[in-house]
């Protein structure tokens, strides 16, 4: 017959075995419920449009809805910090980009959250290279009558962007400082929005994510320059890269990618990331994503790994670039 004591000592065994396990069958039952996945800019803007396009596959894949909620302000940054402070239990994540997990390290002193410390990352969904857009009565006709006129007319002349720290903003201030102007920047809150204002004529220019503006290159209402890419990109074969143009210094690529908040299970980020990149390998995502000019990474950089470095090198390439501007 079992003695209280060992009966005690039994007891507290099964309740440690029961608690060792708690934590890897909530992982491995992951996802039991709808998941959000915040999108820190407009909808209809690129970061948008791409993370729709995936986790609408990835849904498909983890058995749950993934619901979007676009959270706009501050360049992302409201976005990303509301994120960073979410549950770490892989119902809240967020697709992040260079503006959000890199620029914005230079332009926000007191960024509430760290793109390294506060976030786990999960994959890198696509590469946006970034075109020298502008309003289709802009007089300059090529990059080359483009740059002399901006620099003729750099008081006058304003950039559309969407808020401090944005891919659009980060962009054209590398793009800004290589010509050596400062046009008027123009906020506002979303690429989306800014597209609609050049498309308008509203605005003169604006540097921007080539997700967003084939649809209306392609129709005539905006004017493209350059594609700022060693290579043209397939969606727009008749634009030129910069350096054909004649502004070879200027290369900018922007990406889009998901992050957990820091702490969230390493299951439950091997689960998401094994459903992203079977996303990146569906054939309709692929070409949804390709027609938009996107450039799908190959399979080495969609580990968290590879996209924790990008991350790192995207915060080292674009510190000396913004901070003069903070």
């Amino acid at each position: 017959m079992m003695s209280i004591r060992s009966l005690a000592g039994a007891c507290l065994s099964a309740f440690a075995a029961l608690g060792a396990f708690a934590v890897p069958a909530s992982a491995q039952n992951y996802p039991t419920r709808t998941i959000t996945m915040i999108v820190p800019f407009a909808a209809g803007g690129p970061t948008d449009v791409i993370s729709r396009i995936v986790t609408a596959h990835m849904a498909q894949t983890l058995g749950q809805s993934i619901v979007i909620e676009n959270v706009v302000g501050a360049g992302g940054t409201t976005a990303t910090t509301r994120a960073a402070r979410a549950a770490n239990d892989g119902y809240t994540l967020i697709t992040g980009h260079m503006g959000t997990h890199a620029a914005s390290v230079p332009l926000y002193p007191k960024l509430a959250y760290h793109p390294e410390k506060d976030f786990e990352p999960v994959a890198l969904l696509a590469g946006t290279p970034i075109l020298i857009l502008a309003r289709k009565d802009f007089p300059p006709k090529d990059l080359k009558e483009f740059i002399a006129y901006v620099k003729a007319n750099a008081e006058k002349v304003n950039a559309a962007h969407a808020g401090i720290g944005s891919v659009s903003h980060a962009s054209c201030e590398l793009l800004n400082s290589i010509l050596d102007v400062k046009p008027v920047g123009v906020p506002f809150n979303g690429t989306g929005p800014a597209m609609n204002a050049l498309v308008a004529g509203q605005v003169d220019y604006m540097c921007d994510q080539i997700v967003n503006a084939v649809p209306q290159i392609n129709a005539g209402t905006i004017k493209a320059y350059a594609v700022a890419t060693p290579e043209r990109n397939p969606s727009l074969p008749n634009v030129p890269t910069t350096a054909e143009a004649g502004l070879p210094a200027f290369q900018a690529q922007a990406w889009n990618a998901v992050f957990a908040p820091k702490g969230t299970s390493p299951a439950i980020i091997a689960t998401l990331n094994a459903a992203a990149i079977k996303a990146l390998d569906d054939e309709n995502v692929r070409k949804r994503l390709l027609e938009l000019g996107s450039v799908i990474p190959q399979p080495a950089n969609r580990t968290p790994e590879a996209l924790a470095t990008l991350v790192k090198n995207e915060i080292a390439k674009w510190t000396p670039v913004l901070k003069p501007a903070s």
